[in-house]
């Protein structure tokens, strides 16, 4: 049997409220057509859609839950004006980002009951996205009868860490009874960015060590000591780490008791950790975004500049570690719609690199913005190199591969 019978993957990134859907052709690995349902369940609900190549569609629709943006999502994509197929048939398989996979998944896995059962069980560590990505599963179940469905773990690429690297100095009893660990996430990111770099660089991946900085609203740094992850950034949450959007990454845990005594409520801090730190809680300027804050230190705004000055202290400072706990880097890898794109973001992270090696060339980190490129001189004895993420052909690709190998047997 052939293996194009998988050729169309549709790709699915379920969200609180929003759906995100990427239709692939794996023969010539190119997007057929994508799009966005957001604000589910809510009355102001839209529609974004986009076939490859040209421009962006958007409407109002009704979608009061993840099921019904599914079914609007489909009839889009076979609309005979609009529509990339002829048939939902023609979808061979579906990929589904999933954040949580706990300790049980360490790869992709064609999802059964089992695998739901398990990622109903990781929803304690990952309340806020597992429900709504096992929510998308169910609905693909239920609009592609026997197609099968490939459960893509954010946690997967990480499970390489030593114990050593992921476990906390607390008691033993709460890893052994709620299996409080670092589990890390961005690992599809980081996996693909991981195999890109290698191939840039035209080398086997196993033979390199990598920092790889996804920088983004969320944002975290993984050590890649050949070809597998050391140590990462983000823990048992997202929360820890680099200093984010809304995040406040690494803070004194104390801190969430003094806040305590002085009356917030656990949830009210939570939402302070989660939702109003990060750039947003320090910039002066209410806006988690780095555009922003860097607009506002260009015209002048001292807590903007602070923000960024405590962004890239704060990378850099993992940098350096991970430089050390992996033997020396190969190079400093920038990805993320940050890493990708802020030339001033990127410049307060590598001005703190020279000790290690590595000097920003400023023309070339004007220069390279979305594409793949060095930004350091060629002096540099580490380089820092841009790499573009896709963790939606990441999905793609391990549903096909997975897929592939399973018909193979």
């Amino acid at each position: 049997m052939p293996l194009k019978k998988y050729d169309k993957i549709l790709v699915i990134n379920s969200g609180s409220s929003s759906l995100k859907f990427t239709l692939f052709s794996m023969t010539t690995k190119t997007v057929l057509a994508k799009g966005l349902v957001e604000r589910i369940g809510g009355p102001n609900a839209n529609l974004v859609y986009q076939r490859d190549g040209e421009s962006k569609m958007t409407q109002g629709i009704s979608a009061e839950n993840h099921g019904k943006a599914l079914a609007m999502a489909c009839k889009m994509l076979v609309d005979p004006k609009n529509g990339v197929l002829k048939s939902l048939k023609e979808v061979n398989a579906i990929g589904h980002r999933v954040l949580h996979g706990g300790e049980d998944f360490s790869d992709p896995v064609v999802v059964t009951e089992d695998v739901k059962e398990v990622i109903k069980k990781c929803a304690d560590l990952g309340p806020l996205h597992n429900p709504v990505n096992l929510e998308g599963i169910v609905a693909c179940e239920t609009v592609f009868t026997n197609v099968p469905n490939v459960a893509v773990f954010d946690t997967a690429f990480h499970q390489t860490m030593p114990k050593y690297a992921y476990m906390y100095a607390l008691p033993q009893k709460y890893y052994d009874e709620y299996h409080i660990r670092k589990y890390g996430f961005h690992g599809t990111s980081h996996k693909f960015v991981a195999y890109a770099t290698a191939e840039f660089l035209k080398k086997p991946l196993e033979e390199l060590n990598l920092i790889i900085c996804h920088l983004g609203n969320g944002s975290s740094i993984a050590a890649i000591r050949k070809g597998k992850v050391l140590d990462t950034s983000m823990g048992l949450t997202p929360l820890p780490g680099l200093i984010m959007g809304t995040r406040c990454g690494d803070i004194d845990p104390a801190i969430i008791f003094f806040l305590a005594r002085k009356g917030l409520s656990v949830d009210e801090i939570d939402n302070v950790l989660n939702k109003q730190s990060g750039l947003m809680g320090i910039n002066g300027i209410d806006s988690g975004d780095m555009r922003d804050t860097i607009n506002a230190a260009q015209q002048g705004k001292a807590a903007a500049q602070n923000a960024i000055d405590m962004f890239g202290h704060r990378t850099a400072l993992y940098i350096g570690g991970y430089f050390t706990l992996v033997g020396g880097a190969d190079a400093v890898i920038f990805t993320g719609g940050i890493g990708e794109n802020s030339a001033p973001a990127r410049k307060a992270i590598i001005s703190r690199l020279e000790a290690l090696g590595c000097k920003l060339d400023e023309v070339k980190n004007q220069e390279v913005c979305g594409t793949a490129g060095v930004i350091s001189t060629d002096s540099s004895k580490l380089p820092a190199i841009v790499i573009p993420t896709n963790e939606e052909l990441m999905i793609a690709s391990e549903t096909f591969q997975l897929l592939a190998t399973t018909l193979k047997k």
